[in-house]
């Protein structure tokens, strides 16, 4: 199916209401949806979920919201983060640094938010997941100890069980070869009108592109689709290469006819996979 195709019934879901949501700023973006895990008793993992989109405004954590459900009704506990996107101009990726600001303090923030709305939530089993440029912030967060101590986002702990990166913009410089996400990574690293503009580019590459973050030392997994279009396979097989130089094993497992999108398609079989990965990390 193509990415086109794959995209209608991902967009054609309608969209799933949370079981509860919480802020973790005060800008309307910073906000968490909740899904209680279905059935069963006692404590569950939890999944974290990061949207796609190519980091920009038209896209929210709403076309996320019926994968989101279905993790919850094969029994995890699921957070859906929203976050800051788009910029001034019109079309434009990403906001830095608010997008990732925003993807930190979220991530941050769940030890305190999660207790309360998802009560069978055990965040000792946080599996963090995202989808295309969602995945590359789920990467990026998972590295967030490998960032230079001066970087605003370093931790010095990642919290995480592990990662499963679906579809994602992993490898920023082969991303930008097979234009991925038409031109987003361009758009997203830009210092527009700064002086010595391409070197603060280079420098923000350094502190953002998960490829430069490595090894992470955490389990992580990338799903792609053979006949992704949008976020070519080269990508994801670029990030696995540069982890293996670092003495890092990224698993990569990658699906027959499926484009873009069906890795987030609650009908399709290629969302059973995904499940399947977070399992193995998770439980």
């Amino acid at each position: 199916m193509s990415d086109d195709a794959e995209a209608d019934s991902v967009l054609g879901h309608p969209a799933v209401a949370p079981d509860a949501t919480a802020a973790y700023g005060d800008h309307p973006d910073q906000t968490v949806d909740f899904y209680a895990p279905h059935g069963g008793e006692g404590p569950v993992p939890l999944v974290v979920v990061l949207h796609g989109g190519s980091w920009r405004q038209r896209y929210d954590r709403r076309h996320m919201s019926p994968f989101a459900a279905f993790l919850a009704r094969r029994g995890f506990a699921v957070a859906s983060v929203e976050y800051r996107r788009g910029g001034a101009a019109e079309g434009s990726a990403g906001r830095w640094p608010d997008t990732l600001d925003d993807v930190a303090a979220a991530l941050d923030a769940l030890p305190e938010l999660v207790p309360s709305a998802l009560p069978r939530a055990d965040l000792r089993r946080t599996v963090l997941t995202g989808h295309s440029a969602g995945g590359h912030l789920a990467l990026w967060a998972a590295a967030r100890h490998v960032l230079p101590p001066e970087a605003p986002w370093h931790r010095s702990t990642p919290p995480f069980r592990g990662v499963v990166a679906l579809a994602p913009l992993a490898h920023f410089g082969v991303a930008r070869e097979v234009g991925a996400c038409e031109g987003a990574v361009d758009q997203f690293l830009a210092v527009p009108d700064a002086p010595a503009a391409a070197g603060a580019s280079a420098v923000r590459a350094e502190w953002a592109d998960p490829s430069a973050l490595l090894p992470t030392g955490i389990a992580t997994t990338v799903v792609q689709g053979r006949a992704d279009t949008t976020v070519p396979p080269q990508v994801a097989d670029a990030y696995a290469d540069a982890a293996a130089k670092e003495g890092e094993l990224v698993g990569v497992t990658l699906l027959d006819g499926v484009g873009h999108f069906a890795p987030i398609d609650p009908a399709a079989d290629a969302c059973a996979v995904v499940v399947a990965e977070i399992e193995q990390l998770a439980w």
